[in-house]
This record gives C-alpha cells, structure tokens and sequence, in this order.
C-alpha cells in the first residue's frame, strides 16, 4: 500500500500483506466463471447524460465518474432470486475523502418499506489513510438492524483491478475479494425475515458521501481533486432471473429456479472449502477493523448468525471497533442514499 499511508502504518500492513499473500498461495484458486458484456445484462442508471457513465469500445467494462455536478451508475437488467455477483473493480485514486462507490444488491425500488440488500461499499480517505471496505446484509427492511462489518485490504485497490463477488443462496451468503472469503452469513431460523429472500437487482455506483462516508462527514468529497473515477470490468451475473411481483408463477418458471439453484449450490464457489475457511480466519484476524457482532453497546445481546470466537472477540472493544494497527473507527456509519434524484447534484442526497 505504499504511498498512500502514513509510514507507521504503511510498515505494518506491508508486514501483514507479505505474510497473508504467501498464506493464500495454496488456499484459493480463479473461479471459472463466464463474464458478460454490459449491454448483455446492464443498463446505466444515472450520469450517463452528463457523460458520466463511459462504456469501453467492446462493451466489457465501464467508467463511472463523479464530478461536482453528479455521480454515475448502473443497474441490472433483471431482477434474480440468489445468484453469484462479481465485477472487477478498481478504485479511484489521489484523496478520496467523502467517496463513496457501491456495489451491491437491493430491490428498494420495489419493496420500498421491507427491502432486502447485500452490500459492498468503499469509502474514501484522505491522503495518508487507506481505503475501507464496508459489507452489510438487510432482510425484509431490517435496516434498524444493521450488520456492518468493516476491513482494510493487503493490497492498494487503486492500483490494479480486485475482484469482488457477492454469493446469495437460499441458505448462506459469502462476500468474497479475489476468490477469498471474507464474510459467510448462514442462515438459520432466528435470523426469521431478516435474511433477505425477495428478488434484488444489481447495482454499482459511484457519488458523494460527504455527509457521512469518511470520519462521519468531518472530511467532505474536495472537488479540486475531480474528477473522481472508478472502472469495473469482469461483469458476472450467475442466477435466476425471476418477476418480484408475480403471484402465481408458471411451473417452468419454477423449474428453471430449482435447477438454476441447483447448479448454483453446486459450483465451488457455494462451499467454503477448509483452505479457504483458513484464509478467510487469516483475513478477518489482519484487517478485521468492526464487527456489529462485537459491538456490545449497540447490540448487547448478538444477533443469532453472529458466532463469537473468544480468540477474536478480546481484539475488540464494547464499540465492535479493533485495536487493528492503531487505526480508529467510529461505532456505526449513518449511510446516505447510493442514488441520487435525477436532475440534484450528489450533495443533496438524503439521508436513509
């Protein structure tokens, strides 16, 4: 990560990204999975208008570019009732304090009271200070409940592309970065309506998040530093693709569901081999920095999916922030809408 951290803790995670690396030489391996074009399964959402959304001449990846007039983004086609989500992403450069870029799975458009989500968002820094990856999951409009997690990377996300996947089942979801596991939710019971079960598009942005995304708004998006870009390529979009508010589905419709599941529970990347459950254990061990699990304050009583390791719950304090190298986190993030109204510059947007 050199050159964008302060020197104490640019050493340490140097230190931690050689030892992790060599850690995963063994464990993981490439997904074989076919990628799409963007007319094949995308269509833009906003910016485009504005010449913010910019497509590649073979139509296999996209910029998506935020200015001080609007941010950008696209949204899929379809709709899909679990599936694999991944795109190759790389991250905007220079300071970044107060960016937000987002790619994530929601149906808020449809089921705007009892909406399900699966995120990965990526919040800027200022110069000095790393990029943060943020997940959280959201069932049947839970966002009350929310099960934030939060990590640093062992590599510099701005300057190569990293792969990252979003894995919903009808029994777990896995959050993956370059074919390592980083987050497994299985579903159980307890959980009840809070594991999300509704058909959800997919959705990448990139906008500003000054009013909260970096140090909880102290540090705003500084357009002197525009424009801000962000490119995704790799797109991968593996799933059933299913009408939210059809009430009686045809039976091949269910069919093609079942065995579209089927398929989907069997490829390798639905299971957490022992390898990867090592690598995934190394990765939240290093870069770990809050865990809602963790955060008794918050939640005194954890949440039934949460399973507390004893080995890892006395890295964390009452908040659910780490003591990872020294960095300070705030206890929870207020998140702000990832879209824009059309026609308002990304500084009006408001507050979930």
């Amino acid at each position: 990560m050199a050159g964008f951290q302060s020197p104490p803790i640019r050493r340490i995670l140097t230190v931690l990204s050689v030892l992790f690396v060599l850690s995963l030489s063994t464990a993981v391996s490439a997904f074989n999975v076919s990628t799409l074009r963007f007319d094949e399964a995308y269509t833009p959402l906003f910016g485009h208008h504005n010449g913010n959304l910019i497509r590649s001449s073979d139509d296999k990846s996209v910029r998506l570019v935020l200015d001080r007039y609007t941010g950008s983004g696209f949204a899929s086609s379809d709709l899909y009732h679990h599936g694999l989500f991944s795109a190759s992403i790389k991250l905007p450069s220079d300071y970044t304090a107060g960016v937000v870029v987002a790619f994530y799975t929601s149906n808020g458009d449809i089921f705007r009271d009892t909406h399900d989500e699966l995120d990965f968002e990526f919040l800027g820094n200022v110069h000095g200070k790393p990029w943060r990856i943020q997940t959280n999951v959201y069932g049947n409009g839970s966002t009350s409940r929310g099960r934030e997690e939060r990590y640093l990377l062992w590599f510099d996300p701005t300057k190569e592309f990293h792969r990252y996947s979003i894995l919903w089942t009808e029994t777990h979801i896995i959050f993956y970065i370059d074919e390592v596991p980083i987050r497994e939710v299985v579903r159980s019971d307890a959980m009840g309506g809070d594991y999300p079960l509704k058909p959800m598009a997919v959705y990448a942005t990139l906008w500003d998040g000054s009013t909260w995304a970096t140090s909880g708004g102290r540090y705003p998006v500084n357009y002197k530093y525009s424009p801000f870009v962000s490119e995704f390529s790799d797109l991968v979009l593996r799933g059933c693709r299913k009408d939210p508010i059809q009430q009686s589905p045809s039976a091949a419709a269910d069919e093609g569901c079942a065995a579209s599941d089927a398929e989907l529970a069997e490829a390798e990347y639905a299971t957490i081999t022992p390898e990867r459950r090592q690598a995934m254990l190394k990765f939240r061990h290093k870069y770990m920095t809050y865990s809602y699990c963790y955060d008794a304050r918050r939640y005194p009583v954890p949440f039934p999916e949460c399973d507390v390791i004893p080995s890892e719950r006395v890295r964390f304090r009452d908040t659910g922030n780490s003591n990872i190298v020294g960095i300070r986190h705030r206890r929870h993030v207020r998140r702000g809408r990832r879209v824009p109204a059309v026609g308002m510059g990304s500084n009006s947007q408001a507050a979930i």
